[in-house]
């Protein structure tokens, strides 16, 4: 139903001077399955990346950048998880995205792969942080869709831009 677009960025060895961003370069953008698997099966897995380095896969049109339009209002959902164990999470993640799994697909805008020092993070970003219904139906379907038990909360990314110590979820699961 969308056409999605792989976005990379590697903060490693960036001056801190580098705008947010700047960095974020689009690799591919895809509409088939089949176009999906011949780049997915020739990238990296995100166990694979260096530190600071994040994936991007958003439908297309959409930055991925709390700054696009489409984004400003939004949020996200974020699961954590120990060093190398990303992969499964992000993988199918990404296959209930472009499948279409989601009671509320039109309120996604995309999804994050984040390698950091000592974890790696998967999220979701959403359209309108207001609409309840729909983020807490994408929450749920998306930790049934991995099978993850433990809970997730969702931060409003307007809430994160104003707050240095990290925002407070407004919805969890």
């Amino acid at each position: 139903e969308n056409a999605w677009t792989f976005w990379f960025d590697n903060s490693q060895g960036k001056s801190r001077a580098v705008a947010w961003g700047s960095t974020i370069h689009p690799i591919h953008t895809f509409s088939t399955v089949e176009d999906f698997w011949s780049l997915y099966n020739n990238i990296h897995h995100p166990s694979k990346l260096n530190v600071g380095a994040d994936f991007h896969c958003f439908k297309d049109k959409i930055e991925p950048k709390w700054e696009d339009p489409i984004c400003a209002n939004g949020g996200k959902w974020t699961i954590s998880c120990g060093k190398g164990k990303s992969d499964t999470f992000w993988l199918h993640t990404l296959l209930a995205l472009i499948g279409e799994q989601f009671d509320f697909g039109d309120e996604i805008c995309g999804a994050v792969v984040s390698v950091r020092k000592n974890h790696e993070r998967v999220a979701i970003w959403t359209k309108n942080a207001a609409n309840e219904t729909a983020q807490i139906s994408i929450g749920k379907q998306w930790k049934e869709f991995l099978d993850y038990k433990d809970s997730i909360g969702f931060v409003v990314h307007e809430d994160a831009k104003r707050s240095d110590k990290g925002a407070k979820n407004r919805y969890t699961v």
